[in-house]
């Protein structure tokens, strides 16, 4: 990227690490660097307690400890379940547009997508579920990345009984779950669905610890829990002792700089609506702090980076629906926004 470009694109926070995750990697550090008791504990050792307690506390599931398993991130998790679980030819339903790497992950993995298309409502979006014969799982991002969706109660139960149908392994990305802005909430999957759901989620979105390399997968679905356990334990390796720190840190004591955090992300989601150029079609994200950005035509973030000196995600990587669009990284300071907003208004 050239000098000057503002990098409103990788979905980082451009803001200061929260101060629990700072000082407890700082006291690691100068501490004890060899084996953690919990490297030979398959259930994940403390990430797992951590988690079960933010569930219950945040969102009131009673998650299971013992149903957790260590990976370093969402998209290894969802390659080692697809890997486990299904074979080249099996369908995976997706929303559409959708997070890229993951479309990715199919077409390298030659399963093929079933989109399950996202089209605007007003100042929101809505989706039908198409036939989803041949899928064997549904691959559900809630909150959707990239277009900032909280699904309802209304649309999880239908989702929900679409995979009760067709017999489907539910895996739910729920990274961007305590990203929430009132008054919408989110619904963790597993609370409606819960012998048919593998539920993924990680700190790194909320507490930007993008390159700590942590997450955890709760394995509700039995047989592919029993499909994870039966490989060898070492396989997909495990998290450092630096990201389970950081991970249990975030989830434990960073509450009160995710409420900082998340009120300067609300501001700025608004800020955009307020300031955006008419040219754009902006619905204000009810999650997450990425804005989707309506600019009319293809080819536009390349355009944008030419003579806005910004640089923005192409849509067209987000798949069928996303051609005409830019994502748009909002996770930064007042100031920043305010002459990213000044550059694409020329």
């Amino acid at each position: 990227m050239e000098p000057g470009v503002i990098p409103a694109w990788v979905a980082d926070m451009d803001l200061p690490t929260a101060p629990a995750v700072a000082d407890v990697l700082r006291r690691r550090a100068d501490g004890d660097l060899g084996y953690p008791t919990w490297l030979l504990d398959q259930n994940a050792g403390p990430l797992a307690e951590a988690f079960a307690e933010r569930m219950a506390g945040r969102f009131g599931w009673q998650a299971d400890p013992g149903l957790v398993r260590p990976f370093n991130d969402l998209n290894q998790a969802l390659q080692v379940l697809l890997q486990i679980w299904t074979k080249p030819g099996d369908g995976v339903a997706v929303h559409v547009p959708a997070y890229h790497p993951f479309l990715d992950t199919l077409s390298v993995m030659q399963r093929p997508l079933c989109p399950i298309r996202m089209e605007p409502d007003g100042d929101t979006w809505r989706f039908e579920v198409p036939d989803l014969s041949g899928c064997r799982v549904l691959l559900l991002v809630n909150p959707h990345n990239p277009t900032g969706r909280a699904f309802t109660e209304r649309e999880l139960h239908e989702l929900a009984e679409h995979a009760e149908r067709h017999d489907l392994l539910v895996i739910a990305d729920e990274i961007h779950a305590d990203l929430v802005y009132e008054p919408h909430r989110h619904i963790p999957f597993a609370t409606i669905l819960p012998g048919r759901t593998v539920t993924l989620t990680s700190a790194t979105k909320a507490f930007n610890l993008g390159g700590i390399r942590c997450s955890v997968a709760h394995f509700g679905h039995e047989g592919a829990r029993e499909a994870l356990e039966a490989q060898p334990p070492f396989v997909y390796g495990s998290p450092s002792v630096f990201g389970v720190e950081a991970t249990v840190a975030a989830w434990r004591h960073g509450d009160d700089w995710l409420a900082r955090t998340v009120a300067l992300l609300d501001r700025n989601r608004r800020t955009i609506a307020s300031r955006l150029p008419a040219a754009f079609r902006y619905r204000v994200p009810e999650a997450t702090y990425l804005a989707w950005l309506d600019v009319g035509r293809p080819g536009m973030a390349e355009v944008f980076e030419r003579e806005a000196r910004v640089r923005l995600n192409d849509g067209a990587a987000f798949g069928p629906g996303g051609e005409n669009f830019v994502r748009l990284n909002f996770a930064t300071t007042e100031a920043i926004l305010a002459e990213i907003l000044s550059r694409l208004a020329g």
